[in-house]
């Protein structure tokens, strides 16, 4: 049975899951989300989708979820890729993920947004500046952390590498240069060059009127 992404292409969470599924081998299609046109706030979209009124969500015949990381997860479980090949791996793998969550996407989801998809009258500079700053820590940390070493844990690619590269292919300014960063330059290269890997506006559907 073909596995169904509720997602978009503009969202950096939806990219996680869909390069995760793209990756692993499993069939899936995606199935787009309006989330410009509010569809994640409908009834309808909170009781025959996503309760906490989110994408990305994933359906497997009877099975449901949401959350990037869980559906990462899921992913693992039914195609033995991307998880650890020790117990310890396991969790060094999950410990970047969170980190990722709460350090580095949800920053960067947020200042993208609020940089690309607000009328400019209300981009609120305090805060873009704000968010900005912790997001140099997080990059600095990556960076410095990639130092030496192909993936973020072990010698493969993991839930830890597809969770935080989330954002960094998106071409919308909100402080990420990749420039700046040759460590987390390369190893973007070395994701991309993976058999199968796409672009997040190529592997999801998306409304492209509007992006800034």
């Amino acid at each position: 049975m073909t596995m169904k992404l509720y997602c978009f292409g503009e969202s950096g969470n939806s990219y996680k899951a869909a390069l995760a599924l793209q990756l692993s081998g499993l069939q899936w299609e995606p199935v787009f989300v309006d989330f410009f046109k509010g569809e994640t706030r409908t009834p309808e979209y909170r009781a025959n989708v996503n309760e906490l009124g989110e994408a990305p969500v994933l359906v497997d015949g009877e099975f449901k979820t949401g959350q990037s990381g869980a559906i990462q997860a899921y992913i693992t479980e039914r195609s033995g890729k991307f998880g650890g090949k020790t117990h310890e791996e396991n969790y060094e793998i999950f410990r970047w993920v969170l980190w990722d969550n709460h350090k580095l996407s949800s920053m960067a989801g947020v200042t993208r947004f609020l940089m690309n998809f607000l009328p400019e009258d209300k981009r609120p500079a305090e805060v873009i500046a704000f968010n900005q700053g912790r997001l140099r820590g997080a990059y600095e940390l990556l960076n410095n952390h990639l130092d030496g070493r192909d993936w973020i844990v072990g010698d493969g690619i993991t839930n830890a590498d597809l969770s935080c590269c989330g954002y960094l292919y998106y071409p919308e300014p909100f402080g990420f240069d990749r420039a700046e960063w040759p460590h987390i330059d390369a190893w973007l290269d070395r994701i991309s060059a993976l058999p199968g890997w796409k672009h997040p506006y190529d592997l999801m559907p998306g409304n492209p009127s509007d992006r800034a």
